[in-house]
């Protein structure tokens, strides 16, 4: 599923990275503890998370995930979306829930990243 899938799914906003909304979404990772993203994510993996500082993007990078959604319409911050730019990581925020925000994504057919 392309990230511009994911946006519609979630009813979500793009914060940053509009260019990058094409890429391909293989797994979903639903987490706030960065050292889980860590160790159970793979490539092609999109991070949705309640988390809004500095350490997410990082974690991004490292894991090479495609996005990042913010759920409960959490905002990031002016300096999180410079970085995120910086580093070529799309970021979207949605109202939904972490529960309901990969339970929609899940009904679409992406799984979970520690299924594969």
């Amino acid at each position: 599923m392309k990230l511009l899938k994911v946006q519609e799914v979630l009813d979500a906003e793009v914060v940053g990275g509009l260019e990058w909304i094409d890429r391909e979404v293989e797994t979903v990772c639903g987490a706030d503890l960065m050292s889980d993203v860590l160790a159970f994510t793979k490539e092609s993996t999109l991070l949705l998370t309640g988390l809004t500082n500095i350490q997410v993007v990082r974690t991004a990078e490292m894991s090479d995930l495609v996005g990042i959604v913010f759920v409960r319409g959490k905002r990031p911050s002016p300096e999180l979306i410079e970085l995120a730019r910086m580093k070529n990581i799309p970021l979207l925020v949605t109202q939904h829930s972490l529960f309901e925000s990969c339970g929609r994504l899940y009904s679409n057919d992406l799984k979970s990243c520690d299924l594969l």
